[in-house]
């Protein structure tokens, strides 16, 4: 799976407030994957700051992503617990998101993701995540 392909699934098959955070492929790899998403007035909360919705919101997804990216194709795979920390606040430009897939069984797959402010490069978030593949 490419950027471009996670790109044209992702603005495809997910809910239009997800595709409204315009998130950005940048890589994909041996089950990684890679996104930006700017940081606009829609996703502010007050203070300009990042709101923590979005953040959480880009972590699951980025790491489906990253699912789809470990098995080379697109896999039904379903959240079943997201744990979010929030290190710093989000500010700057926009924000990028490094995903991966720590441990895969045959029904769920450990993720951890890493969400870095730009241009800082300051780490603002990190969250893990389990899926059931369906």
């Amino acid at each position: 799976m490419t950027p471009q392909d996670a790109q044209a699934f992702l603005d495809e098959n997910f809910a239009p407030w997800v595709r409204a955070l315009d998130l950005t492929f940048t890589d994909l790899g041996q089950g990684t994957a890679t996104a930006t998403m700017p940081i606009t007035d829609q996703t502010t909360r007050m203070g300009d700051i990042l709101s923590g919705q979005a953040l959480a919101a880009m972590a699951d997804t980025i790491m489906v992503f990253a699912c789809f990216a470990h098995y080379g194709e697109v896999k039904p795979v379903a959240t079943t617990n997201l744990d979010t920390v929030f290190l710093r606040p989000g500010v700057g430009t926009h924000i990028r998101c490094e995903a991966e897939v720590v441990r895969a069984g045959k029904a769920l797959l450990f993720t951890k993701a890493t969400m870095f402010a730009e241009p800082s490069g300051k780490a603002v978030a990190t969250a893990t995540a389990t899926f059931y593949l369906a």
